[in-house]
């Protein structure tokens, strides 16, 4: 018996401690060995092109249910926390914001994940990836030596828009937190006769008109008498123009600010909006909360077993955060054959295995006897 990426996966899926080689070999009986395991781990084909491979069938199959409605794809990057293991590049220190206060930000050690979800329907489904792996570099001026990144993020998400327009992924709007809400994302998004949907924040300068614009005159968008309306205006490095609007929101439960009224200022590409358009589409993008693995310790990290794993190595570490990503898939198509919540899948797991070990304990407890 050897290790495959579907067993594997079964095994990320139906474990609810630490997975490890070992593990799921005692898990079959020694069928397979740990090295065998090992092995399967460190020869792992794992890019994103073997992830579209994988989600490929499961997206055409939610296009076709769709029919005519078209879904959206949602840019974010999440970090899966490493705090206990050494430095390497891929795990390392990064820059993230507060959950509930995105204008303060602190640093915490692990892997940075970029990633592109397409979202139809109840569908939440990773398309497109790019783990974030930094060098060393040695700092001059500072006298010191600090990890730094080859690639932006920015460019390591108009590279996986290109595979995703190539791939012929159906979709309409990309939605974005205000890192990538900027004029050259905005450019190329628009070269493909797409729209983007993104927060923007609220030290923007825009200009309320053409001759402002010519004339130099801008201004923040927190100056502008929005108060729940659209307005058109001009940005810098853009010709045409976008709408933006604001949005008053109550603060989630349990946050530091529960209760309390936020504002969240959205830009808009596509002048055919209405304001109820533009929130609700933007609203969509939570529905990547599910998938991410950031603070809020969600599927991918929980059900996945994305964090679980006491992987040393840089290449082990992202071939196990890749059949991470194919366990959420399979998770996704449970959801739909299902009906239920992943949470929900897990917890049934769960129970059953509980259910198993009970029934164990009662026979070992007539052994006794």
């Amino acid at each position: 018996m050897k290790t495959t990426l579907d067993l594997y996966t079964d095994y990320l899926l139906s474990s609810f401690g630490a997975t490890t080689a070992t593990g799921l070999s005692s898990l079959l009986d020694e069928a397979i060995s740990h090295d065998d395991v090992t092995r399967f781990v460190h020869n792992l084909q794992a890019d994103s092109q073997a992830l579209w491979q994988q989600v490929k069938p499961v997206v055409r199959q939610a296009e076709r249910a769709a029919g005519a409605l078209t879904g959206c794809l949602i840019v974010d990057d999440s970090i899966i926390e490493k705090a206990y293991t050494d430095e390497n590049g891929l795990i390392s220190f990064h820059r993230r914001a507060t959950p509930y206060d995105h204008s303060k930000d602190r640093y915490v050690k692990g892997i940075n994940l970029v990633s592109l979800v397409l979202q139809i329907e109840t569908l939440n489904l990773p398309v497109a990836y790019e783990l974030v792996v930094k060098t060393l570099r040695c700092e001059l001026k500072q006298r010191k030596v600090c990890w730094r990144s080859e690639r932006t993020k920015n460019e390591m998400f108009r590279d996986m828009f290109t595979i995703c327009l190539r791939n012929q992924l159906a979709f309409t709007y990309v939605l974005c937190d205000s890192w990538y809400t900027n004029a050259e994302n905005i450019k190329h998004i628009l070269s493909a006769n797409k729209h983007l949907i993104g927060a923007v924040k609220s030290n923007l300068e825009v200009a309320v008109s053409l001759p402002d614009k010519k004339a130099g005159k801008f201004v923040k968008v927190s100056e502008l008498p929005l108060e729940l309306g659209l307005q058109q205006v001009y940005i810098r490095q853009l010709t045409q123009p976008v709408l933006l609007c604001k949005d008053i929101f109550i603060n989630e439960v349990g946050s530091p600010s529960d209760g309390k009224q936020a504002v969240q200022y959205l830009l808009a590409t596509d002048l055919s909006l209405t304001f109820q358009q533009i929130i609700t589409t933007y609203q969509r993008r939570w529905g990547v909360e599910e998938y991410r693995a950031a603070n809020r310790h969600k599927s991918v990290k929980q059900n996945a077993s994305a964090a679980k794993v006491p992987l040393k190595t840089i290449t082990t570490q992202a071939n196990h955060l890749f059949a991470s990503l194919c366990a959420y898939i399979k998770l996704e198509k449970l959801k739909l054959a299902q009906g239920m919540n992943h949470f929900a899948l897990k917890t049934k797991l769960y129970l059953k295995a509980t259910q198993a070990a009970f029934k164990e304990l009662q026979q070992l407890k007539l052994n006794l006897a």
